[in-house]
Formats: C-alpha cells, sequence, structure tokens
C-alpha cells in the first residue's frame, strides 16, 4: 500500500457533505467563547462596583451569560456528535464500498483482519478528529487569543509572567504530541494483526479443536495482543506525557501572578476587580489551551488512523482499467468462449498457463481436466477477469475481456466456485444474491433442479431458515449445490462450474448430471472435473497439463489418443 501522509486537507472529503451542520457548530463555538470571554469582564465590574455602585445589574447578566454558555456548550456538543457520527457512518460505507471493489489480487494478498480493522477500528478513531480534535482545538485557539487580548489589556506586565511559563510547557508538550501520530498508526497496524489472528482461528475452529492445537492458537493471538498493546503503551506514554508538564507550567505560572499580582494590588497598582478578572482569563487561556493540547494529541491519532483508511481508497477498484467500449452478444456465430495463446502467472509465482488456445463452441459442453495444479480453475479466474492474462487473449462472444467492462462481461457468465461459499443469512438470501426480484416459486424450482428440495421442506421456516455462518448448518454437499442454485437462477449464457460435483455422493451425483445435462441444452457449459465420470459425454474435454493444453477431443477419442487421459480414466475406472 502507499505510505502517504495524510493532513486536514484529507478530511475535506469526509467533512464536505456535512459543511452546513459544521458551519452552525462553528458559529455556536464562537458565540459560546464570547460568553465565556466576557464573564471576568462582568466579574471584574462586580467587584470593583461593590460599595460605590448598584451591582444588581452587572450580576444579573453575570448569571445570564454563565447560563448562556452552558447551554450553548450542551447543543455544541450534542450537533458536534451528531455530525461526527454522520461523519464515521459515511467514512465506513466509502470504505466498505471500496473495498469489496478491489481487485482479488489485493485479497490474495492482504489479511482480511486488518481490512476489517480499518472498516471498524480505525474509522471509529475518525470520531475523535471531528468531536475532541478538530473543533476543540480550534475553539480552544480561540478563547486563548481573547484570554490573551484580555490579560494584556489588565496588565501587560502580569501577561508576560504568564506567556513565560505557558510558553515553556505549551512548547515541550508540543514536541511529545507531535510523536503521537506515528505511534498511533502503528499501534492501529497492531490492532490489524490481532485482528487477523483472531479471525484466522475463529474461521478454523474446527480444524483447530481436531488437531488439538487450541493452546498453541491461543498462544499465536495472545503474541499479536501483546504487540497491540505494548504499541498502545507507547501510545499511552507520549499522551501522559504531554498533560503533565502542561500542567506544571500552570502551576508555575499561576504561582508567580498571584504573588506579582498580589504585590502589585498591595501598592495599588491593581485593584483587586482587576486581578481576579486577570486569574479568570488567565483560566480561560490555560484551560482551552490544555484541552487544545489533549485535542491536538487525539487529532493526530485520529489522523493516523485517517492514513490507515486513505491506503486503502488510494487502490485502485477493480473497474478503474474497464475501457468500456464493447458489448458482448453470445451467438451461435461465434465462440462462447476463446483462449487464444494465454500465458499467465500469479506475482511472485512461476507460470501458471502456458501458450493455451482452444475454443468452446456456443451451445456445447466443454470440460477441463488434469492433475492438480495444471492449471484449470485459473482459466475460469481468468474468463472472470479477476485476473488480467500475462499475454495471449481471452474473449467472450468474439469481443476481447479487457475491452468489456467487467459488470456487462459478468452478466453473461455464471461461475460457481470449487470451495463455493455459502453466505451467512438464510436459503432464500443466498438464492436471492444473483436475482434480488426472484419469487418464492422460482427459488423453489431451481432448488428442485439440483436435488435440493428436501432442505426447504424439513424446516418450517422454509425459505427462511438460516444456513449459519459460511452455511455451517448445511452439509457439505448441501453448501455446493445451493451455489449451483443460485448461479442456475441468473440463466446467464455462460456457466463456468469448477468441480461442481466435488462434495456430492454418488445419489446426488448422479442427479446434478441430470440437471447439468438439462442445463447444457440453454447454456454454454465450462466444467472443471476431477471426476471424469461427470463429463465422459461432453461434447469436448480440454486435457490440461503443467499449465499446458495436452489434448483436446471427446471421450472416446481421448482414451485412444492421449496417454494423461488415458492414465485418468483408468484410476477412476471409466476404462479397462
Amino acid at each position: 500500500m502507499a505510505n502517504r501522509t495524510v493532513g486536514l486537507r484529507s478530511l475535506l472529503p469526509y467533512l464536505r457533505a456535512h459543511r452546513l451542520a459544521l458551519v452552525f457548530v462553528a458559529v455556536l463555538s464562537l458565540i459560546r467563547a464570547g460568553a465565556t470571554l466576557l464573564q471576568p469582564l462582568l466579574t471584574r465590574t462586580v467587584l470593583n462596583g461593590v460599595g460605590h455602585v448598584s451591582i444588581w445589574g452587572p450580576v444579573a447578566l453575570l448569571v445570564l451569560v454563565v447560563l448562556s454558555a452552558a447551554a450553548l456548550d450542551g447543543v455544541q456538543d450534542y450537533l458536534l456528535a451528531r455530525t461526527a457520527e454522520g461523519i464515521v457512518l459515511s467514512a465506513r460505507a466509502r470504505l466498505a464500498a471500496h473495498l469489496l471493489r478491489l481487485p482479488i489480487t489485493e485479497y490474495d494478498q492482504r489479511r482480511t483482519g486488518d481490512l476489517l480493522s480499518r472498516v471498524g477500528a480505525d474509522t471509529t478513531l475518525l470520531r475523535a478528529v471531528i468531536t475532541s480534535g478538530l473543533f476543540e482545538t480550534v475553539t480552544g485557539v480561540v478563547m486563548a487569543v481573547g484570554a490573551a487580548i484580555g490579560m494584556l489589556v489588565i496588565d501587560p506586565l502580569l501577561f508576560g509572567v504568564t506567556l513565560v511559563g505557558v510558553g515553556i510547557g505549551l512548547g515541550v508538550s508540543l514536541f511529545f504530541a507531535r510523536r503521537v501520530r506515528p505511534a498511533s498508526r502503528e499501534a492501529q497496524a497492531r490492532i490489524g494483526d490481532m485482528t487477523s489472528a483472531v479471525e484466522r482461528a475463529i474461521s478454523a475452529a474446527r480444524t483447530i479443536r481436531a488437531s488439538n492445537a487450541q493452546d498453541r492458537e491461543t498462544a499465536t493471538v495472545s503474541a499479536a495482543a501483546r504487540d497491540a498493546y505494548t504499541s498502545g503503551l507507547r501510545v499511552a506514554r507520549l499522551r501522559v506525557l504531554v498533560a503533565p508538564l502542561g500542567t506544571a507550567s500552570v502551576q508555575g505560572a499561576l504561582l508567580l501572578v498571584v504573588g506579582v499580582g498580589g504585590t502589585r494590588v498591595a501598592n495599588g497598582t491593581l485593584t483587586i476587580g482587576d486581578l481576579v478578572a486577570f486569574v479568570l482569563f488567565m483560566f480561560f487561556l490555560v484551560m482551552p489551551l490544555a484541552q487544545a493540547l489533549h485535542s491536538y494529541t487525539q487529532l493526530q491519532t485520529g489522523l493516523g488512523a485517517l492514513q490507515r483508511m486513505e491506503e486503502v481508497l488510494d487502490l485502485p477498484d477493480e473497474e478503474a482499467t474497464d475501457r468500456p467500449v464493447r458489448a458482448v452478444v453470445v451467438t451461435p456465430a461465434t465462440a462462447a468462449v476463446e483462449f487464444d495463446r494465454v500465458s499467465f502467472g500469479y506475482p511472485d509465482g512461476e507460470p501458471v498457463l502456458r501458450d493455451v488456445s482452444f475454443q468452446v463452441p456456443y451451445g456445447t459442453k466443454t470440460a477441463l481436466v488434469g492433475p492438480s495444479g495444471a492449471g484449470k480453475s485459473t482459466l475460469l479466474a481468468l474468463v472472470e477477469r479477476f485476473y488480467e492474462t500475462g499475454t495471449g487473449t481471452v474473449r467472450v462472444g468474439g469481443v476481447d475481456i479487457r475491452e468489456l467492462p467487467r459488470a456487462e462481461l459478468r452478466r453473461q457468465l455464471g461461475y460457481v466456485e470449487q470451495e463455493a461459499p455459502v453466505l451467512a443469512g438464510t436459503i432464500g438470501d443466498n438464492l436471492r444474491l444473483t436475482v434480488p426480484g426472484a419469487t418464492d416459486a422460482q427459488l423453489l424450482a431451481v432448488l428442485g433442479t439440483v436435488n435440493l428440495a428436501d432442505i426447504v421442506e424439513r424446516s418450517p421456516l422454509g425459505l427462511d431458515a438460516p444456513v449459519g455462518e459460511g452455511g455451517v448448518l448445511l452439509s457439505g454437499g448441501e453448501r455446493q449445490r445451493l451455489a449451483i442454485a443460485r448461479t442456475l437462477l441468473a440463466a446467464p449464457p455462460i456457466l463456468l462450474l469448477d468441480e461442481p460435483t466435488s462434495n456430492l455422493d454418488a445419489r446426488n451425483e448422479a442427479a446434478l448430471r441430470q440437471a447439468i445435462s438439462a442445463v447444457s441444452a440453454r447454456h454454454t457449459l465450462v466444467i472443471v472435473a476431477h471426476r471424469l465420470s461427470t463429463v465422459v459425454d461432453a461434447d469436448q474435454i480440454v486435457v490440461l497439463d503443467r499449465g499446458a493444453v495436452a489434448a483436446t477431443g471427446r471421450h472416446d477419442e481421448l482414451t485412444d489418443s492421449s496417454p494423461l487421459y488415458r492414465e485418468l480414466a483408468t484410476h477412476q475406472l471409466l476404462v479397462a
């Protein structure tokens, strides 16, 4: 991922949609700051007027100003919190939408837990940028400037004493505060590592239990948690250095002000009202500065999290390279799918495909067979444009798939993965993933096609029966058939099936073969198969070996002409 540094300018896309609310909050902040700064002046008027003039008017005004400032403070805090929640919501939606559109290669290279951490933990810290960071820092500076002006007007000498004491503490505190952002970013990265370790352990809970590996996995998660703990402590140490230094400088400055100011009151160069007003202004200078300093550290923490979010958002999405210049129409006049001298290798790996060429005629069933690692599943992934070919061309309907928008291409394709995932939810939710508007009757019909109607009948909830996390409430064969039914429901012209019968027993395999035969009359099928019994009737069988096409033909032709195919068929008792 890119490692660029973000600043306040990077917040603008998140703030833009809430600019009216933020402007209103800013106006309230200025009014509240003015009301707060008016209080020392009214206090001085009351104290200097005692025994000389009626003070009830200034006292009433002082009470009104104090209550108004408190009310404005509450309204501002609520509006700011609501706006911050809205910004976090939009940030999460934006980040999630981008994550779901990243190229498949990004998922191959990155840890799921770390990506989840960026959507969850990092976006939560963005709230602190708005509430405790940005506005409180700005408000604190406004208050401090106003208080400083008031102090300077009352007594320049006392102001100079205050400025020296507070300035030293503020400078040292800022020195440490600036180191919070990189430390916070490191801490968030360690939280991502810990989330990845937990996600890995939970997703493989059954395997871990069966292997008696609970203690080892617990140690792995604990080690990741300890790294997060250590990084968190580093951030905490930097933060706590800021507060004591600021407090010490303030207390020292206050003692000097009281000592010097008391002397000046005693010799008559300063009134008691002036001294009290100056001390109040001093508090209104120091407290906002301390709050602004704390908010600055919060801001650095939030910007560290924002940098992790921006690193993901800077990644180009899958559609960034689309060239929507052609439309695809699969007709009998063109090959449904064509590989033309295609070579491909995964990043940092050996070549998987070498100069592969073959055609899949319209309305036929083509089987891809060969030893494990021959590149069969990779061919289907290339047709889906999960990856771009290294060299050569893949065509669908006679059109280079690189000249098609991915959405248009995938409307022509139905793809069932080898380990077909079932999403947490209900049976109906899973089926409607491809066709959101499908009726219950259509869902029941497609379940019957893959011999899966019984999973609806055995539950009183019917199509609303839950499937569990990852389909854990279904058997392996049921999960695979549900995924196939989901694809068949969309009725695309071309079906890509990767090991559709790998988890089926003999009875359900036979039923699915019948379903595939029925579907092949209306669709073009490309099937990856280890069980040759499912594809002996294929119109074309492409034999792959070590990433290259070793032979092409029908079953009876290949048993005579291809030693590799004959060996595969012999092992599966399909030939003597």
